[in-house]
This record gives C-alpha cells, sequence and structure tokens, in this order.
C-alpha cells in the first residue's frame, strides 16, 4: 500500500515538472515573441490549457491518493472481508494500455504532420477505451452476480467507488477526444490540433498509470 502511495507521489511529482521544466529551459534573452503577442506581467510561457490540465491532474492524484489511504485504514477494521476479483479486469488492462499506445501513435503522427495516421490512432484509442469502460461494466455485473452490491460489503463498496471514479474520469477525457477527432475527420489542420492531441495522449497516459497503481492495490488484498 505504501509502494502505492509513493508511485502517485511519483506521478504529482512528474504532474508539477512537466508543467515547471519548460519554463525552466525558457531563456527570455534568446526567444521571440510574436509580434502580436501583448506583453504584461505574470504571462507564463505555457497555453492556459496546459497549466489547467497539470492543476487538474494534481487535484487528481490527490483524490485517489487520499480513497487508497481511506481503503487501507478500512482493511483494518474487523469486519474486513478479501474480494475476490474477477478475472475480467486483467483483460480490462490489456485493453486500457492498448488504447494508450495507440493515443501515443497519434500523438506523434500529429508532430510529423500525419493526418491520415492521426485520425487512425484517435479512432483506435477511443474504441479501446469504450471497451476498457464496458469491460469494467462486465466485472461490476459479475461481482453483483457473485452477492457483492454496493452496500453488503466494504471491499466490494470500495471496489465500485474507485472503478467508478477512474471511469468517470476516463468519460470526461472521451468528451474532449471525441470533439478533436471529429474535428479531425472534419478537414481540420493537424497543425491545429497538435496540442489537443497532446494533451489528450498525456491525459490517457495519466489515467493508465492510476489503474495500474488502483489494480495493483485491488490485487494485493485480495483473496
Amino acid at each position: 500500500m505504501t509502494t502505492s502511495l509513493l508511485v502517485l507521489a511519483a506521478m504529482m511529482a512528474i504532474v508539477v515538472g512537466w508543467l515547471v521544466l519548460p519554463t525552466l529551459n525558457a531563456k527570455p534573452w534568446v526567444e521571440q515573441r510574436p509580434v502580436n503577442t501583448v506583453d504584461g506581467e505574470g504571462t507564463l510561457p505555457l497555453p492556459p490549457i496546459k497549466v489547467g490540465l497539470g492543476v487538474f491532474l494534481a487535484v487528481a492524484t490527490s483524490l485517489f491518493a487520499l480513497l487508497i489511504s481511506a481503503y487501507h485504514m478500512r482493511m483494518m477494521e474487523a469486519d474486513w472481508t478479501a474480494l475476490s476479483l474477477p478475472r475480467v479486469l486483467w483483460l480490462n488492462t490489456a485493453v486500457l494500455i492498448t488504447g494508450g499506445a495507440a493515443m501515443q501513435w497519434a500523438r506523434t503522427a500529429a508532430r510529423r504532420g500525419q493526418t491520415d495516421r492521426v485520425r487512425i490512432g484517435l479512432i483506435v484509442a477511443g474504441v479501446f477505451t469504450f471497451s476498457f469502460l464496458a469491460g469494467q461494466l462486465w466485472a461490476w455485473q459479475q461481482l453483483s452476480d457473485a452477492g457483492y452490491f454496493l452496500a453488503s460489503d466494504p471491499a466490494a463498496s470500495f471496489f465500485y467507488l474507485l472503478t467508478a471514479l477512474h471511469g468517470i474520469h476516463l468519460l470526461g477525457g472521451l468528451w474532449v477526444w471525441g470533439r478533436t477527432t471529429g474535428k479531425v475527420l472534419r478537414g481540420v489542420e493537424v497543425a491545429k490540433l497538435r496540442l489537443s492531441v497532446e494533451l489528450c495522449t498525456v491525459y490517457w497516459h495519466y489515467l493508465l498509470l492510476v489503474w495500474l497503481v488502483l489494480f495493483a492495490v485491488l490485487l494485493h488484498t485480495q483473496s
């Protein structure tokens, strides 16, 4: 459990570094601003949407860390019974990893200006992500068929809570993915969508890491 919290702490450090590093590497005495840039104090060399995503990921990391801590403390109670996890979670994990790989492929294609590959990568990533969510619902169904309901068992309650929270974050990412994919399908230039594809990829990788941590925690405490 301590290892999982350390991993989440490392993830938060990566998020912060992702935001701060470009600022540290900036050389204002060398770099030139566009002519239409308005000078002003406190101007950041990062797009606001990138800063916003970084802040959101830091908050989300704190939330998941608190839930894992609560999970660990609840395990210490006398009425705790270990939960046998559905085997479909292994398949779901492989599916999510594949979706993340497809998103990374789209990101690389966007950097190279390869529109067709960006389109394919985004579509494949979306299909596998929706498949992951469907697989999670399947896991819920298997647990309910086995008699584990939301309020019937503490371990089951935490399982539903953690997987539901992770799924909600994925659904939010899919909303942004849908807008970006729609623009690609409408023929918008890839150069104008490069930042969107990059941020989607960062978000997918983040949620993949979160799921791997959650899955490891659940596996460690199963019967």
